[in-house]
């Protein structure tokens, strides 16, 4: 047996990424086209990016069937643990009921898939490493693909909550116009559901889900309170205190949702700042470990061979 070379250990990493980096994206573009499905039927009828419905799911359906055993090996017994992952996935707007086995799933199969993929890589290449080195690197395998979903749903979420903060002073403007225009506060939330439906589908998804609730039955109280919940967003729970307490006490709803806009903008734009302060220390490791050596190497190369050609000439 030959021993392990870099080029071969990186042979079996680069196949094994490949596989981590295939099935992470099937699973991406199944969830999205779930989502994409789901605006496209609303669209035909309501006009609206809404909820995701059961028509066009059937293939979500159908793969969460296949791997539904392999979830079973790593969903959480605690129910608290399935609620958060819940609150995870509503809060990155995957509504779908297949989604929960889907992501056990998932995360099962690749932390299986990816130690195996790593033996066969090692057999094939004929390379062999000691046995501790061998469990300590398919154990990493095991955790990296355990973890990779996770890490794909960490990034939904955090785009979607991005995306409602963004947009969030933009549907309170419509809001504010549609109340001093004479509309109730319920039909300010209906007809800003559906001015920002192109602006911000996941914002106009969740205020007409607000809608549907109240149309349901439910207080706006709770309405409300699931609406932040459903989002995550901290700015959005200072809304529902904000709309409930100007309920409590009889303030105007317009100046208060007006102070709340001027509030998220300015947070919006620190939020900028903060980001745009951040460049420069991003780009003083590319600058440092990549672009300085290769400068310092075209400007002094030639000096460095003119040098090091007059010592040659010295010595004979």
């Amino acid at each position: 047996m030959a021993s392990l070379s870099i080029a071969q250990m990186l042979v079996v990493g680069l196949i094994a990424l490949t596989v981590m980096l295939a099935i992470g994206g099937v699973a991406m573009i199944v969830l999205r086209t779930v989502e994409v499905r789901g605006r496209v039927v609303n669209a035909g009828t309501t006009g609206l990016t809404g909820l995701t419905s059961s028509v066009g799911n059937g293939f979500t359906t159908w793969l969460s069937r296949i791997v539904e055993p392999f979830a079973k090996l790593s969903k959480p017994s605690d129910l608290g643990d399935i609620s958060g992952i819940r609150a995870k996935f509503a809060q990155a707007g995957w509504r779908n009921p297949s989604t929960l086995p889907l992501y056990f799933g998932l995360k099962a199969i690749i932390a299986l898939i990816l130690p195996f993929i790593a033996l066969i890589g090692m057999r094939l290449s004929g390379v062999t490493i000691s046995p501790n080195k061998m469990m300590f690197a398919l154990l990493f395998l095991a955790a990296v693909g355990y973890y990779l979903p996770s890490v794909f749903l960490a990034r939904a979420q955090r785009i979607r909550q991005r995306e409602i903060f963004e947009s969030f002073p933009d549907g309170i403007d419509l809001m504010v116009v549609c109340v001093e225009a004479g509309l109730g506060l319920d039909m300010a939330i209906a007809r800003t559901c559906k001015e920002m439906a192109v602006r911000s589908p996941a914002l106009a998804d969740e205020m007409n889900l607000i809608g549907i609730e109240l149309r349901m039955g439910a207080t706006r109280e709770r309405a409300l309170r699931n609406f932040a919940a459903r989002t995550g967003v901290s700015e959005i729970h200072m809304f529902a205190a904000m709309i409930l307490q100007a309920d409590k006490f009889g303030t105007s709803i317009a100046d208060s949702l007006r102070v709340h806009s001027d509030e998220l903008r300015l947070r919006r734009r620190l939020r900028a700042e903060e980001t745009a302060a951040k460049i420069p220390l991003k780009l003083l490791f590319p600058l440092i470990f990549m672009i300085f050596p290769s400068l310092l190497l075209v400007l002094l190369g030639p000096a460095f061979i003119q040098i090091l050609n007059t010592f040659e000439n010295m010595n004979r």
